[in-house]
Formats: C-alpha cells, structure tokens, sequence
C-alpha cells in the first residue's frame, strides 16, 4: 500500500531507497531516543537502511499490519510518522520529527492527515497512542487533534533497565 498525503509545507509519502541518509541524520538524536520505545540510539545507517528495506515488503501487501510514512521536506525526511498493529478496527499512531522541526506544527498536521487516512482509507474507528507523562509537546499534538486521555498505564514499559508509566489517548470515529 504506497499512499501520498499532501499539506502545504511537507509531504508524507512512503519510504524509498535512498532516505537512509537523511533518515539517519535527522532521527540519531538523545531527545528523540528519550520520548520514544522503538528507537534505538545511536541509530546507525545500518538501523536506517533495515527500517527502509522493512518499509518497502509492507508496501507490497494489500492488507499491511503497518503502514509508515517519511515526512519529507524538499526531498529530506524530516521525521516519520504510521499506524502500527492494523488489526479490524483499530490501529496504534507512533511518530517522531526532528528536532530542527519542533514547535512548528508540522506534527499537528501530520497527525490529522494519517488520522483522516485511517478512518476514511483503513475504515479504522479507533486510533490510540501511548506517550510518556513527561512528553507535553506529544500530548499536545494529540489534545489538538481530538484524542481524550484515556488513563495511565503503570510500569507498562521498559526502557533502559527501568519501568515507564505510559499516558493513553484515542481518538474514535
């Protein structure tokens, strides 16, 4: 499943052979790896260049259980951002930006465009996603496209030997 989605500044479209370089670039970041679970750090070309080859045979399938999309900003991935565990109705949001990009509401709108996509393309009526309690930019970026905090989930991860409570919101149609 290869989809572009349009907003004025950026483009999310799916990762292509080619983005490991600005992949690698943008996402090897501490701040990044700090509010996230699946990211390693540091993030290697290596790492880069299996999330691509990974992104390229979910592509290929008609009924992906993931679908991921490259921010792109004048050919560079500027971030990511996909819906994870497809499963009949539902699906878990996950995104990051780089840093260079923060508070320029650029996660605000991809979060809506993916969110529109999934409910309307993917007939999904749940779109969930966990956050950190102490990530308040990311729980702003959700609060602002309609997700309600639905509770707290404690010792629900772990990261780096110690367990992390986890904040979840939704957002149903």
């Amino acid at each position: 499943m290869a989809v572009t989605l349009r907003s004025k500044s950026f483009v999310l479209r799916p990762f292509r052979r080619g983005d490991e370089t600005s992949l690698r670039r943008n996402i090897n970041n501490g701040k990044i790896y700090r509010y996230t679970l699946r990211i390693p750090h540091p993030y290697t070309l290596k790492h880069a260049k299996e999330w691509v080859h990974k992104n390229l045979q979910l592509q290929r399938k008609e009924k992906p259980s993931q679908v991921s999309f490259a921010i792109d900003s004048n050919g560079e991935v500027i971030g990511g951002i996909g819906l994870s565990s497809i499963e009949n109705h539902k699906a878990e949001l996950g995104y990051w930006l780089a840093e260079k990009h923060w508070g320029k509401g650029i996660m605000t709108k991809a979060v809506k465009l993916v969110c529109n996509f999934g409910f309307r393309s993917l007939k999904l009526k749940r779109i969930y996603a966990t956050v950190q309690p102490r990530n308040k930019p990311s729980v702003g970026v959700l609060e602002k496209n309609g997700f309600l905090f639905e509770g707290i989930m404690k010792k629900s991860y772990k990261k780096d030997g110690k367990l992390l409570d986890g904040l979840m919101y939704a957002k149903t149609r």
